[in-house]
């Protein structure tokens, strides 16, 4: 395939969207695309972090185990950031451990 061809369908994915929203300015959004946007940072986490957890050398415990603590922080505080860190800093901990 042209190498021009992918790399202009690459700019229109990435920026279309982009300069729709530019271009509709304060058009309202309605209530049901709000409640599907408040979700999509949590599942974009979960899909980078989930084919993650098998990990190497044998630590899937220790993932699961420090994935499940993190969970557990994110659905307390409803923080994503805050998941993260406690996260690794169960991991971190957990590793030391074994």
């Amino acid at each position: 395939m042209n190498m021009l061809l992918v790399i202009a369908g690459m700019v229109v994915v990435t920026y279309g969207p982009r300069l729709a929203g530019v271009l509709l300015g304060d058009v309202a959004v309605p209530p049901f695309w709000e409640r599907f946007l408040r979700f999509v940072p949590i599942a974009v986490f979960a899909a980078l972090v989930a084919p993650a957890l098998p990990g190497q050398q044998g630590e899937w415990a220790v993932r699961l185990a420090a994935a499940v603590i993190a969970a557990i922080a994110i659905w307390r505080t409803r923080q994503l950031w805050i998941g993260v860190l406690v996260g690794m800093i169960a991991f971190w901990l957990l590793r030391l451990a074994v």
